[in-house]
Parts: C-alpha cells; structure tokens; sequence
C-alpha cells in the first residue's frame, strides 16, 4: 500500500510541485448527473511523494494549478483527464507523456490498461476495486484514497522506463508528439452549433428534417451548458429525431412525441416550435453521406494493407500507425488534417497514402 498525504490546503505542497520535470497525474471525478464531470481527487506523485488533493475541500485551488501547470504531467490514457482538468482550471499542463501511447509506440497492445501495463513492465498487481465509488462523498474513506494514489505510485516509473525503451529506438519524439494531441483545446471545447453530430440518427435526415435536428440538438446542448445537467436528461435523442422526422406545429402534435415529457413540453414546447418553423429557412441543401462505392471499398483494402505492412515493420499494431475508421474518413472526407498525414506517420505511411489518394 502507498503512502499518500491527503491535501486539503494546496498551499502547504506547492513547493514540493515546482521542483520536479515531470509528475505523475490522475483524477477522480463524478459525471452521471452532470454534464461538466465533478473534479473530486487529483493524485499526484513525485519521486518522493504522492499527494491527493481534494478540490471539494480546497478553499483556493488557485495556487495548485499555477504550480503543475508550469510541470511536465504523466499521466496514462490521459483525455478524460486532461478534458475534466481543463474544465475545472480552464487550462492545460505545457507538457504532457501518455504512457499508454508511449506504451503502444514499444508495440505492446494498443489501449492497454495502466494494470496491465505495471503488471507487464514490474510485476505488480494494482487491484480495481473501486471503479464505481462515489468521489463526491465526504469524509474520504482510507481505502478510497488507497485506490486512488495507487493509480499514480507508478507513473514516473513507468514513464523513465518506457522512455528508455523508445529512446533505444529513436522514437522519444513520437510519444511527445503524440501526446501533444491531447492538449489541442479543440477536443474539449464545446460548441452547440456542431451538436448535431453527437445526436444519434441525425445522419439519416435530410433536408428541412436535418435542420430542424441541428437546431434542437443546438438548443438542447446550450440547456445542458446552462442547467449542468446531462444531455439525456433534457430531452432524449430518440425524441429530437421523431420531433425533426414529424416537424410537429402545434403543441398538441408535440404532446403525441413518445420521449417528450409534459413538463418539458409546459416550459419550452413554444420554443421548440419556433426553432422547427424556423428551420424552413435555413440552408436545407444537406444529404447523407453516401454509401463507400466499390472503387473506395477497394481503396480502403489496399491503404490497410500497406498499413498492416508498415506497422508491421516498425513492430506495432496496425491501429497504432492508422485505424480503418481514420482511413475511411480520409477516403470518404478528405481529411487532409489527419495525424496520417504528420509527424513520424507522415514519413513512414502518410505520403504514400497521399499518393494512393
């Protein structure tokens, strides 16, 4: 079992944070009811220390993020992390090392868990018996915290031996590049007007039908951003589809929409109108993307088949240098800001990719 020192003052750690290069990071946090996840434990380790601070109990979490922010994080499978941290302090560390990426750039398997990868790399069992608690308790229990600051016991570890490993094949950079993907603050900000994409079966509708879905999924995500609540919560996808596929215009035609509550329909059924009569006027020229055609179905085939044999060469899992679903949207959408298409990918696949293009 790890010691740990359960921070309730940031101010007492701050200069046990400014000193190291790197430390290891990971977080707690609570989202079933909320659509902003609820930062409640950020662990942190030095070579010496590791430290659980809990934000619900900090008065001033000020000080803490003007430290770490200026240090190298570790952290593994780091997005949700990064995305809740960056919700919370509304900025990023400058420096962040994936040991899951750096982990599937050594060719072991992709999306490999963090106790799978202490277990292969030093023989130790992390237990996971606690992945369902509730952070948002108070007082924290002592096996809670336990859990926790195992989850960070071995990080700068694990990120000194994985980096010896990648330096031996000249591939530190690409972990670093890598890694640098998840700090692109546009994975994480959210914008209502693109929440069409998240709306399940919107890709189906057309016309007249696919506006009037972009503005309700537009109008619900703003609700959750104001009201804090999960998206489902406010309407679900199942009823804001059958509300654009039915174009309903009266309120007693919103009242025969299974999944649209009364009480949702008493607060907002007015609005929900006007955005449907409105989407008359927008740009109704939208089709579903059509089905890949033979020549693309062939395309893709060909494309993995020189991925499989480049990755193969370098040693790692296909996925890992490219996956179908990244072909395919470079083949069906010409995504030309494909990571296929930079860094060490770009060298070793992304121009002869280009030229199969």
């Amino acid at each position: 079992m790890p010691e740990y020192t359960l921070v309730e003052r940031v101010d007492t750690i701050a200069a046990d944070l400014s000193g190291p290069d790197f430390i290891g990071v990971d977080t707690e946090f609570m989202r079933e009811k909320t659509f902003f996840a609820e930062l409640c434990l950020v662990q942190i380790s030095t070579e010496d220390s590791i430290f659980c601070i809990d934000p619900l109990m900090a008065p001033d979490m000020q000080l803490f993020w003007d430290t770490v922010m200026e240090t190298g994080w570790v952290a593994h499978s780091a997005r949700q992390d990064i995305e809740v941290i960056y919700q919370a302090a509304e900025r990023m560390p400058k420096r962040l090392f994936d040991t899951q990426i750096a982990a599937g750039l050594l060719g072991f398997a992709p999306q490999m868990g963090y106790a799978n990868l202490v277990n292969e790399l030093f023989g130790v069992d992390i237990p996971k018996t606690h992945t369902r608690a509730d952070w948002t308790k108070r007082p924290l229990a002592d096996d809670l915290l336990q859990y926790a600051a195992e989850d960070v016991e071995y990080l700068l570890p694990t990120w000194q031996l994985l980096t010896e490993k990648l330096d031996k094949k000249d591939r530190v950079g690409w972990a670093e590049e890598d890694s640098a993907q998840l700090l692109r603050p546009s994975l994480y900000d959210i914008e209502p007007q693109l929440a069409i994409n998240r709306l399940k079966g919107s890709r189906k509708l057309r016309g007249r039908h696919r506006a009037a879905a972009a503005r309700l999924a537009a109008w619900r995500e703003s609700q959750a951003l104001r009201t804090n609540r999960p998206r489902q919560w406010i309407a679900k996808d199942s009823a804001l589809i059958e509300v654009a596929f039915r174009l309903p215009e009266s309120i007693n035609a919103l009242q025969e929409i299974e999944g649209l509550s009364a009480g949702l329909i008493r607060r907002s059924g007015k609005h929900l109108l006007d955005l449907i009569a409105a989407s008359d006027e927008d740009d109704n020229s939208y089709r579903p993307p059509p089905a890949p055609g033979e020549a693309q179905k062939a395309l893709l085939k060909s494309m993995q088949i020189k991925v499989a044999a480049c990755a193969d060469e370098l040693g790692l899992a296909s996925e890992t240098v490219a996956s179908k679903k990244e072909l395919s949207a470079i083949i069906l959408g010409g995504n030309r800001e494909s990571r296929i298409f930079n860094g060490w990918r770009r060298e070793f696949i992304g121009d002869d990719l280009q030229k199969m293009l």
